[in-house]
C-alpha cells in the first residue's frame, strides 16, 4: 500500500524559502525538491547492476539540478549557467523526462517493485516540510508535477516585457506569446495525465495523505491557470488585431472567467499554508476578479450595439461591473505581491495594458451622470448576466511512456528473484 511519512515543517533546513520571487507574469508555487534515494538499499536483491546505476545517476542529476534551479524558480534575472556545467530549466526537463521512462519499470505489470522504495521529496505549498512515501506512483506523480511547474516558470520568462529594439516601452513579443500558449498546454497536459493516469494508481487512503502540492484540487486549479493564462494571451493577441470582433473578445473574456473560477472552485476548501500556498490562493483570485472584468467590459460593448433604452441601460450596467472589478481587481493584485514571498508586477502588456486605459475611460463617459447613485451590492445585482462558454483550449493528450525495453530483459529476474523470497517478507 505505500508507507508514508510526512516531516513536521519546524525541523527547518530544506525548504527554502526566498524573501521576494521578482516579477510574476505566470504564479509558481514553488519547486517540489526530490531527495536522495539509496536504490541498492531496497532494490540490490531484486535488480541487475546496471539497471539500477541507470535509476540512481538519472534521479542523482535530478536531485543536483533541482537543487539548483529551485531558489530561482520566479526570478525574471537569472545566470543561464551554474558551476556543474549549465543547469537551466531546458536541462532540468530534459533529465525529468530521460527518468520518467526508467522509473515506470517499477510499476510495470503491476510490479510489487513499486512499493519497495522510499521516495522522498521536499513540499512547498504543504505544512509537512517533507513527505515520504513507499510507492512508485508518488514518484511519477511528483515528476509530473515538478514538470509542469517548470514549463510554467519557462512561460513566465517569456512573458516578462522585454525593452525592445525601437527604444519604446517594454512589450512581449508575439512569437513569445505564442510559445507561451505550447508551454502551457503541455503543462496542462502533464497535469491531466497525473490526475487521469496516475492519482487513480495510489490507494484512497494515500490519495488522502498526499502533500497539498499533490492534492486532485490543486493539481486542476494549476491545469486551469494554465489554460486561463493562455486565454489571456489570446485575447490579448484579439485586442491588437484589427480583425478580432468583438463577439471574439467577448467569448475570450468569458472562457477566462470560466477557467479562474473553476481553478478557484478547486483550490477554495483545501489547506494551503501561508507562504506558496496562501500566495496561490491569491493569485487566483487575482486573476478571476481581473478576467471578470475584462467580460463584463465587453459584455457591455455588445449590448450597446443593441441600440434600444433596455440595451443601453444593461450596457451601462455591465461597464459599471467591469470598472468595480477592475478597482477591485487592483486590490487583489496588491494582496498577491505583499504575500510572503514577495512579488512585483511587471510593466503592463496584452489584455491589461488595453483595459487598463479602457475601463475606467469608458465607464466614465457612460454613467457620468449616475456613477455616485450606486453602490456595490447595487451594480453587482443589477449587472447582467454573462454569457456561457465553453473552454475552447485543451491540455495537450500526454500520454506516459512505455517503460525502457531494459525492464523487459529484466522482468522475469525481479519477478523470480522476488517469488524466491520468504513469505514473511
Amino acid at each position: 500500500m505505500g508507507c508514508l511519512v510526512s516531516t513536521p515543517q519546524d525541523l527547518g533546513g530544506n525548504r527554502r524559502r526566498p524573501g521576494s520571487i521578482g516579477d510574476v507574469s505566470v504564479y509558481v508555487p514553488g519547486f517540489r525538491i526530490p531527495k536522495p534515494v539509496d536504490f541498492s538499499l531496497s532494490l540490490g536483491d531484486h535488480l541487475p547492476k546496471n539497471l539500477m546505476e541507470s535509476l540512481s545517476a538519472l534521479r542523482t542529476r535530478i536531485v543536483v539540478m533541482a537543487g539548483q534551479e529551485a531558489p530561482t524558480v520566479s526570478r525574471s534575472r537569472r545566470k543561464s549557467a551554474t558551476q556543474h556545467g549549465g543547469s537551466t530549466l531546458a536541462d532540468l526537463h530534459q533529465a525529468l523526462e530521460d527518468y520518467l521512462p526508467v522509473l515506470l519499470g517499477l510499476v510495470k505489470d503491476g510490479s510489487q517493485l513499486q512499493h519497495k522504495v522510499q521516495f522522498v521529496w521536499i513540499n512547498q505549498e504543504d505544512d509537512a516540510e517533507e513527505t515520504a512515501i513507499s510507492n512508485a506512483w508518488y514518484e511519477v506523480l511528483s515528476v509530473l508535477h515538478l514538470m509542469a511547474m517548470l514549463s510554467f516558470s519557462q512561460a513566465n520568462l517569456l512573458l516578462l516585457p522585454r525593452t525592445s529594439a525601437d527604444g519604446y516601452h517594454p512589450k512581449v513579443s508575439e512569437e513569445s506569446r505564442r510559445a507561451s500558449i505550447d508551454i502551457f498546454l503541455k503543462a496542462a497536459g502533464y497535469l491531466d495525465c497525473a490526475i487521469r493516469n496516475v492519482l487513480p494508481q495510489l490507494p484512497t487512503p494515500l490519495r488522502k495523505d498526499l502533500p497539498v502540492d499533490l492534492a486532485e484540487g490543486v493539481l486542476r486549479a494549476l491545469c486551469l491557470q494554465a489554460l486561463g493564462q493562455s486565454v489571456d494571451i489570446q485575447l490579448g493577441m484579439a485586442i491588437d488585431s484589427a480583425k478580432a470582433t468583438l463577439a471574439v473578445k467577448r467569448r475570450l473574456a468569458c472562457e477566462m472567467v470560466k477557467s479562474w473560477q473553476q481553478a478557484q472552485d478547486n483550490i477554495m476548501n483545501l489547506p494551503l499554508a501561508n507562504g506558496w500556498g496562501g500566495k496561490h490562493r491569491l493569485f487566483i483570485k487575482w486573476k478571476y476578479v481581473e478576467a471578470k472584468a475584462a467580460a463584463y467590459y465587453y459584455h457591455g460593448l455588445i449590448l450597446d450595439e443593441g441600440n434600444t433604452e433596455r440595451s443601453h441601460g444593461m450596457d451601462v450596467a455591465a461597464l459599471q461591473a467591469a470598472d468595480e472589478y477592475f478597482k477591485e481587481s487592483k486590490r487583489a493584485c496588491e494582496a498577491f505581491n505583499a504575500a510572503s514571498p514577495l512579488s512585483r508586477n511587471p510593466p503592463l502588456w496584452g489584455t491589461m495594458k488595453y483595459l487598463s486605459d479602457k475601463i475606467p475611460k469608458d465607464t466614465s463617459s457612460k454613467v457620468r451622470i449616475n456613477q455616485d447613485l450606486y453602490s456595490y451590492e447595487k451594480i453587482m445585482e443589477t449587472a447582467p448576466t454573462l454569457p456561457d462558454f465553453d473552454l475552447a483550449l485543451k491540455p495537450d493528450d500526454f500520454q506516459l511512456p512505455p517503460a525502457v525495453s531494459s525492464w523487459n530483459e529484466e522482468t522475469a529476474v525481479a519477478g523470480q528473484a522476488s517469488s524466491n523470497r520468504p513469505k514473511s517478507e
